[in-house]
């Protein structure tokens, strides 16, 4: 049978009879006449097909049915009162939920401080993170699965068909073994690291970035020996910690305390190749942006020290 549907007029007419269990000052307070009240629980308690109340020419009383239905009742109309308020702070970007993908590296240093901020300025916005690599997030993005995301690349090479705001720039560092002879040296020289073998990321994971750190090895002339592939940095450098071969990571990986591994700058001499830096970006699409979105991306735009280079 098809369940009638109930206007939320009629409940607020239950409720308010419950409270005052007087027809005539329920009536006072709904701004309405005794009769129609009368008429209105009569057609709530057809619809329902339950008796709600016990009347008498002396009382009204709610039934044991009435009773268990006044809780559910009286949070149904406190939503719908809330409801005008929700609205507004929704659209304001107050309210509402963000779907947020980060890379590792990012979770090192900026992420955690800036979620709390976050949500300490906005609490009723629901944050949901998930953690992926570069390539599952734009996989993430064409299914809509998620907002936005930060995301790992080579200097100047940003996703394309993304905007973006850029809140981080480094260098990248070399990560080896702390038992490895160069180890000892407080810089490296690159000639001497170009000669190691290689743990480094996938080519799909960051493309712009592998295809960087390739381009230093060949511009030097050298072939790099890909020792081991992995996907997360924590990852690399557990492998470098196992002495399977060096690795360049982004300089705040140095945050990530593994024994057995140390981090060292490289000095580039007169005439060598540049070496690569990294960008760390919040991206995401232009199109169908959320309020709570924009709320996030101008707190973390505050964040980064107010850059206005937005793409």
């Amino acid at each position: 049978m098809k369940e009638a549907q109930i206007e939320l007029r009629l409940w607020r007419q239950f409720a308010t009879l419950a409270e005052e269990l007087h027809f005539g000052r329920a009536a006072v307070r709904l701004h309405m006449t005794q009769p129609p009240l009368t008429q209105a629980i009569a057609q709530l308690e057809r619809l329902l097909d339950v008796r709600l109340f016990d009347r008498t020419k002396r009382s009204v009383q709610l039934t044991a049915t009435g009773q268990a239905l006044l809780p559910e009742v009286l949070d149904l109309l406190a939503r719908a009162q809330a409801l005008p308020e929700h609205a507004r702070a929704a659209a304001a970007g107050e309210l509402g939920r963000l779907r947020l993908a980060f890379v590792s590296t990012v979770g090192f240093a900026q992420l955690p401080q800036w979620l709390r901020g976050f949500r300490e300025s906005y609490p009723n916005v629901r944050v949901e993170l998930t953690e992926a690599t570069g390539d599952v997030q734009l996989q993430a993005f064409a299914r809509g699965e998620i907002d936005a995301g930060f995301m790992l690349h080579a200097t100047g090479f940003a996703p394309a068909g993304l905007a973006r705001q850029l809140i981080a720039q480094e260098p990248l560092v070399i990560a080896l073994a702390e038992q490895h002879p160069l180890a000892t040296a407080p810089v490296l020289r690159l000639d001497a690291v170009l000669a190691e073998p290689l743990v480094i990321f996938p080519r799909r994971i960051v493309p712009s970035l592998y295809d960087a750190i390739f381009a230093l090895y060949h511009a030097a002339g050298r072939s790099p020996q890909v020792a081991q592939e992995a996907i997360q940095m924590q990852t690399i450098v557990n492998l470098v910690s196992a002495g399977l071969g060096v690795a360049w990571v982004p300089e705040s990986v140095r945050q990530f305390q593994r024994p057995g591994v140390v981090y060292r700058a490289v000095h580039r001499v007169k005439r060598a190749p540049a070496l690569p830096g990294c960008e760390t970006s919040l991206v995401w699409r232009e199109e169908g942006r959320s309020p709570s979105l924009e709320r996030f991306i101008g707190f973390v735009r505050e964040q980064a020290g107010g850059r206005s280079d937005t793409v």
